[in-house]
C-alpha cells in the first residue's frame, strides 16, 4: 500500500494533543486589529481545540501528526 499523504495546508494549521483532540488557533486576528480591543486581542492570542464534529475530517488529512 501507498503511503498517505499529509494535507500541507491542514498540516500547518492543526496539530494533536497526546489525548487526540486537534488543537487550532483563533481568527480575527491578522489585520484591522485598531477597532479591536485589547481584550478581544489578547483572548484570540489563546489556542483553542476544534469541535468534535470536525475532528474526525481533520485527523484524515494529518495522518502522521
Amino acid at each position: 500500500m501507498p503511503k498517505m499523504k499529509t494535507h500541507r495546508g491542514a498540516a500547518k494549521r492543526f496539530s494533536l494533543t497526546k489525548s487526540g483532540k486537534v488543537k487550532r488557533a483563533k481568527a480575527y486576528k491578522s489585520h484591522i486589529l485598531n477597532k479591536k480591543s485589547s481584550k478581544r486581542k489578547r483572548n484570540l492570542r489563546k489556542g483553542t481545540y476544534i469541535s468534535t464534529a470536525e475532528q474526525k475530517n481533520v485527523k484524515v488529512l494529518i495522518p502522521y501528526k
